[in-house]
């Protein structure tokens, strides 16, 4: 019982405004299926839910066990609560942490959808979906798993685009950006300066169509330059032809091949 759960880069990032604490966005989500997690769940008694292979990573703060306590609210379905006693759930790493590329959220879709399966729970997709956005406004994106989407509102509107993802190429530095403060700074700094009529047509345009004619970075994404206050180290790790990819810290570009 296995799963892959894929990173994600924002081939744009546009924030549209800021309501009941948090702010609204507009999107392009794509899948890089060459970079993943895997998600397995192994068999072991277990004397309660059990996460091996996060390191550093209480298992409270863990977006898996999140996901779990959530789905045994929502259906109070104990053959769910008896598997996990007899199942645990282990994790391989490979997507870098605070960066940009849905790691968390990757992981925690993953294992939703995994658990609907196997655990047989009559709950369909988008139901799983406005479970998993009470997570993280990325979960959604990936329990629909669309190779391509436009992403909107808080993450909860995510509308299929019709592509294949492109081949990317994957720039980490070794530094991470912390979300929360990066949403802080955007919102003293650049929220009174959105306008919406500056990327309008754009979730029509195909992802490739869109990194050639909007070259410069800080146009799509947002929450860029307030990365760049926000974790300072960035600026020594920019390059030309590079994009960035949430609140960071990967940079991404369309790979090159000889």
């Amino acid at each position: 019982m296995t799963v892959n759960a894929p990173a994600k880069v924002n081939i744009f990032l546009k924030i549209t405004g800021h309501r009941d604490g948090y702010h609204t966005l507009i999107s392009r989500f794509m899948q890089v299926p060459e970079l993943y997690d895997t998600i397995r769940f192994v068999p072991c008694d277990c004397e309660t839910f059990t996460i091996e292979g996060c390191p550093g990573v209480p298992r409270e703060s863990n977006t898996i066990y999140k996901a779990w306590k959530l789905l045994n609210e929502a259906t109070g379905d104990l053959d769910l609560l008896e598997f996990f006693y007899h199942h645990k759930v282990v994790v391989q790493k490979r997507i870098p942490s605070q960066a940009g590329l849905g790691g968390g959220s990757s992981d925690a879709g993953a294992f939703m959808r995994l658990a609907r399966k196997v655990c047989d729970l009559k709950l369909s997709i988008d139901e799983l979906a406005q479970i998993g956005s009470r997570i993280g406004a990325d979960l959604p994106f990936f329990i629909h798993n669309y190779p391509s989407a436009n992403v909107s509102g808080f993450g909860e509107i995510v509308e299929p685009f019709d592509e294949a993802p492109l081949p990317l190429e994957i720039y980490t530095p070794p530094i991470g950006c912390d979300t929360a403060e990066v949403y802080k700074i955007f919102k003293e700094r650049f929220l009174p300066q959105i306008d919406p009529s500056s990327f309008r047509g754009w979730v029509e345009l195909p992802s490739a169509d869109l990194l050639e004619r909007i070259a410069d970075p800080r146009l799509l994404n947002d929450l860029y330059p307030a990365a760049l206050l926000a974790c300072s180290k960035l600026q020594g790790y920019e390059r030309p032809g590079w994009f960035f990819s949430g609140s960071g810290s990967s940079f991404f570009r369309l790979r090159f091949f000889d």
